[in-house]
C-alpha cells in the first residue's frame, strides 16, 4: 500500500490531474470569447503535436527498447519495443473506429449552430464529450507513466498534452453551452472529461502496479508511444492545418520538437 501511494506515484497523479484539467479552459474561452485566434490555436496545436510526436519516437520509444532489453538483449529489445509501438497504434485506431472524436463537427461558425437546432447541438455536445473522454483515458495513462519513470520526459508530454486538451474542451463547451445556456453545466461536462486522464492513469496503474517489472515498463511505454505518435497526426496536425492561414502549423511544429528537444537536454545536465 505504501508503495502505491508513494510520493513518486503521487506527483506523476498530480500532474496527470493538472494536464486533464486544461480541458476546463476551453469552456473558459467559450465563455469569454466568441471566437479563439485561429492562428494561435494553429500554432498551438502543431506546437503539441511536434513536442508529442519528439518526444515519443526519441525518448518513450528509446525507455521502451532499453526496458525490454535488460530481459531480452539489445536486438529483441527493439524488436519488442517495435512490436510494442505498433500496438499502441493499433490500439488508438480500434478506440478511433469504435468510438470517432468528432472535433471536425464541432465549428461554432456552423450553421447547425443556430436558435432552432438546439436539440441537435445538445446531443452534439454529448457525444462530442463521451467521444472526447474516451480518447482521454490513454492520454491519462502516457502522462503518468512518463512522469512516474522521468519527471525529465513527463513534464514536458503533460504540457503538450495540456495545450492539446484546450480545443478539446471548446469541442465540448462550444454545443453544450449554446445548448443549454449553462455555464456550471457546461463546466462540468469539460471537467468530466478531463477527469477520465487521472482516473485512466489511477485505473491503469492499479492494474499494473502489483506486476512492474522491465517487460511490463516496455511494453507500456511502447504503446504509450504509438498512441502519442497516432493523436499527433490523427488529431493535432490536422485540427492545426485546418485553423492556420499561412505557416503556421509547419512552425508550430518545428518549434514544439525544438523545445521538446532542447528542454530534454537541459533536464539531463
Amino acid at each position: 500500500m505504501d508503495a502505491f501511494f508513494s510520493y513518486n506515484v503521487l506527483v506523476a497523479f498530480g500532474i496527470t490531474v493538472a494536464a486533464g484539467l486544461a480541458t476546463v479552459l476551453g469552456s473558459v474561452l467559450v465563455f469569454f470569447s466568441k471566437t479563439p485566434n485561429p492562428r494561435i490555436l494553429a500554432f498551438g496545436l502543431a506546437f503539441a503535436g511536434g513536442a508529442m510526436v519528439y518526444v515519443s519516437l526519441t525518448e518513450i520509444f528509446t525507455k521502451s527498447s532499453e526496458a525490454f532489453a535488460e530481459v531480452s538483449g539489445e536486438k529483441m529489445g527493439m524488436a519488442y519495443a517495435t512490436l510494442a509501438f505498433l500496438g499502441g497504434l493499433l490500439l488508438t485506431v480500434l478506440i478511433d473506429y469504435l468510438v470517432p472524436n468528432p472535433h471536425e463537427t464541432l465549428d461554432p461558425n456552423d450553421p447547425m449552430f443556430q436558435e432552432k437546432n438546439r436539440h441537435a447541438v445538445a446531443r452534439v455536445g454529448i457525444l462530442a464529450a463521451l467521444a472526447i473522454t474516451a480518447h482521454n483515458f490513454p492520454e491519462g495513462l502516457a502522462t503518468f507513466f512518463a512522469t512516474l519513470d522521468s519527471p525529465t520526459v513527463g513534464l514536458p508530454l503533460a504540457l503538450a498534452i495540456a495545450i492539446h486538451n484546450i480545443p478539446e474542451g471548446i469541442s465540448i463547451a462550444a454545443p453544450v453551452y449554446f445548448a443549454t445556456r449553462k455555464k456550471g453545466l457546461t463546466i462540468l461536462a469539460c471537467l468530466a472529461s478531463g477527469l477520465a486522464e487521472p482516473l485512466g492513469a489511477l485505473l491503469g496503474y492499479a492494474v499494473l502496479q502489483p506486476f512492474l517489472s522491465p517487460t511490463v515498463f516496455g511494453a507500456v511505454f511502447g504503446v504509450i508511444a504509438g498512441v502519442m505518435v497516432f493523436l499527433a497526426l490523427d488529431e493535432l496536425l490536422p485540427a492545426a492545418k485546418r485553423y492556420a492561414t499561412g505557416h503556421e502549423t509547419v512552425y508550430g511544429l518545428c518549434i514544439g520538437m525544438s523545445v521538446m528537444a532542447l528542454s530534454l537536454v537541459l533536464f539531463n545536465f
